[in-house]
């Protein structure tokens, strides 16, 4: 499997992944009826973000896209977002696309990695961030609303860059 930045010949396996993400509507807090068009416009970032495939050949296993949390005085710390094709799941893809995500953001200076809406159900997720040093900073009780299991917390996660010295 490799990790490289996004190409047009990529889109169509990429939506597919978002579209199936995005309806099942357990693990993100975006519309599942996010038309493609929409789609695109949320996740191929603009410099200085960047989106990037996880790759077998050129099968698309997942996704990522990462860039500052926030503009102007938050711009210092990063964000990033993963998904992973349902089929893929469970052989390190989303390991892989968060280490690259984590890589990604120091070599671009960035003081930490925030994500903002954790959902407190998606429980590989929140085991994997905690494998790479996120920390639960505050869970916002019944914010989001799970198919199954009615409404959950989201949790705000974060990664504290070591200062260089």
């Amino acid at each position: 499997m490799d990790v490289r930045e996004l190409d047009s010949d990529d889109w169509p396996q990429v939506w597919m992944i978002i579209r199936d993400v995005v309806r099942a509507a357990e693990t993100f807090v975006y519309d599942p009826g996010m038309t493609e068009e929409q789609a695109y416009a949320m996740w191929v970032e603009q410099p200085p973000g960047l989106t990037v495939v996880a790759v077998d050949g050129r099968r698309v296993l997942g996704t990522a896209k990462m860039g500052p949390n926030r503009p102007g005085p938050g711009a210092h710390v990063s964000t990033a977002s993963f998904m992973v094709a349902a089929d893929a799941r469970g052989g390190g893809v989303g390991t892989a696309l968060c280490r690259y995500a984590l890589g990604w953001a120091r070599r671009r200076g960035y003081a930490g990695m925030q994500f903002n809406a954790v959902v407190e159900t998606n429980l590989t997720a929140v085991d994997l961030y905690r494998r790479h040093g996120f920390r639960i900073v505050g869970t916002v009780p019944r914010a989001f609303e799970h198919p199954t299991e009615g409404r959950v917390g989201l949790h705000v996660m974060y990664h504290e860059f070591p200062h260089p010295s």
